[in-house]
Order: structure tokens, then sequence, then C-alpha cells
């Protein structure tokens, strides 16, 4: 049985661990409205070319793109969207494990030939990444890129996997990340970048004559481009609320498992006391026995 200064020593380090869990709880919530904030503002913005893009490629027209052709996939990229910092409970490793299962997939519907490129955005990703010995799967750091970076460094990404794209060296280009519901609900979800490809939407309108002005090619460059860019920075600004409500989720349950330990050792420690100050009593009115 501890004594009552291990107790009372255990006491204060649970509840100093307490105020950490709880502080850090703080900053994740500011930090995951700010990440709301920023996925309130792309969502309408890629909502919006999605919908034209729907559109475009439902229209009567003869126009097509490199971005939007389908070919036979042999080689494809892999986006896997993680975080730099831990203690946000299985938020990495449940992204790592739906990457596993997207290549699965894939294999399954083109072949067990088929060669992969992984390109993880993240510290603990990537970390999981290197240990990565699966055959087949070329696993590409780019080292401007990490989870927090801004929009100049989210373009240069794209950009650059667009170039592989259209250079032939990946044939398909799938983001896996963690799509933000709500604050205690998060889904795993997978997003095809390329292929351009249309989204079901009621209000497209198959079939039917449209005017272009200037011209079908201008917007389609114009668009498409657009289209691949706000797909990316959508999922990034998903995953980083996701984030960081698995980490208030994940700070909030230490927090509360803290407190229930504190409570716990407090009783025991007063229980200890109590019996320490009995037995001087009993020693003070009738003596001590010796045996």
């Amino acid at each position: 049985m501890a004594s009552i200064r291990e107790l009372k020593g255990r006491i204060g380090s649970v509840s100093t661990s307490e105020k950490i869990t709880g502080a850090m709880k703080m900053i994740s919530s500011a930090k995951m409205h700010k990440a709301m904030q920023a996925l309130q503002r792309v969502e309408p913005f890629r909502q919006q070319i999605q919908s034209t893009i729907d559109n475009l490629l439902s229209a009567d027209s003869k126009y097509t793109s490199p971005l939007t052709q389908q070919r036979p996939i042999h080689n494809v990229g892999i986006i896997l969207l993680g975080s730099d910092e831990g203690l946000c409970g299985a938020f990495n490793m449940l992204l790592f494990k739906r990457m596993l299962e997207t290549i699965q997939r894939e294999r399954e519907d083109n072949g067990e030939d088929t060669a992969f490129v992984l390109y993880p955005v993240g510290k603990k990703v990537q970390a999981a990444s290197r240990k990565l010995s699966l055959s087949g799967v070329t696993v590409v750091e780019l080292p401007y890129m990490t989870a927090k970076s801004d929009g100049d460094k989210i373009k240069q990404m794209c950009d650059e996997i667009t170039r592989q794209y259209l250079g032939g060296e990946i044939d398909k280009v799938e983001i896996v990340f963690m799509e933000f519901l709500s604050i205690g609900r998060q889904s795993l979800a997978t997003r095809t970048m390329l292929p351009v490809i249309a989204e079901t939407n009621e209000n497209t309108t198959e079939g039917k004559p449209y005017l272009f002005e200037p011209d079908v090619a201008t917007i389609f460059d114009e668009v498409l481009p657009l289209s691949v860019l706000a797909t990316l920075q959508e999922s990034i600004c998903q995953n980083r609320a996701s984030e960081q409500a698995a980490r208030v989720l994940a700070m909030q349950s230490a927090n509360d498992n803290a407190k229930k330990l504190r409570e716990e050792l407090q009783l025991e420690y007063n229980k200890l006391r109590q019996q320490s100050i009995t037995n001087e009593l009993l020693d003070i009115l009738g003596g001590k026995v010796d045996g």
C-alpha cells in the first residue's frame, strides 16, 4: 500500500497533468474554429467550381482536356494527408489504414501489377510511410509541404502532381483525408483529384445545348486547373479541422481520466490520513501496547 507521502506526490502529478490537458484542449479548440472558418471559405468555392465542371462535362461540346481523359490505369498517385503533431488519438493510424485499403481496392480493380506513388503530407504519416514495405509502392516526400503549409505551397504541390499526371507518370490521383462533419464526428474519405470527373448533380442539364463565351477551350482551360486546386485545398482544410477536432476529443478524454484518477487518489489519501489520525489518538488515549 502506498504511503501518505507517495499518494500526495501522485495527486500533485495528476493535478498538473489535468491542468495541461485542459489547456491543450482549449488551444486545440481555438485552432479547430480557425480551421473551420478556413473550410467555410473554401468549401463553397469548390462546390461552385464542381457545379460548373458538371455542367460543362454534361454539355453538348466537342472539347476534351487531358485533365478529364480516362485512360488505362497502371500508376496511381495517392496523397495521404496526416498531421505534424500527435496527441490526436487514432487520427493518423486510421488515415494510414485507409491508404492501405485504397491500394488494395485499386489493385483489385486494375490488376495486381498496378504501381503506386505515395505522397505523405504530415510528419506522422511520413514516419509511418518510411517503414512501408509493400512491393510496387514508391514513397515520395515533398520537402516543402507540411500539414500546416499555406496556399502557395499547396498550389506548388498541386502543380507538380498535375505535371506528372499530364506527363503520363501517373494515371490517377487519389486523396486520402479525414472529412469534417461536426466537432464530434469525422469520417474517412477518399476523393479523386485527377482525372477531373463529374459528380452526381441533379442540377446538371445533360444533352442541352450551351452557348460558350468566349469559347469552350478557353473556359475549360481556366476552370479545370481551378477544380484540381480547389479539390486539394478543400481536402486539406477538411483534414486540418478534423485533426483539431480529434485532438479536442482526445484531450477531453485525457482530462476526464485525470480528474477521475485524482479523485480516487484523493479518496485513498483521505482514508490513510484518517487512519493515521485514529492510530495516533488511540496511542495517546490508551498507550502503545508492545507485543
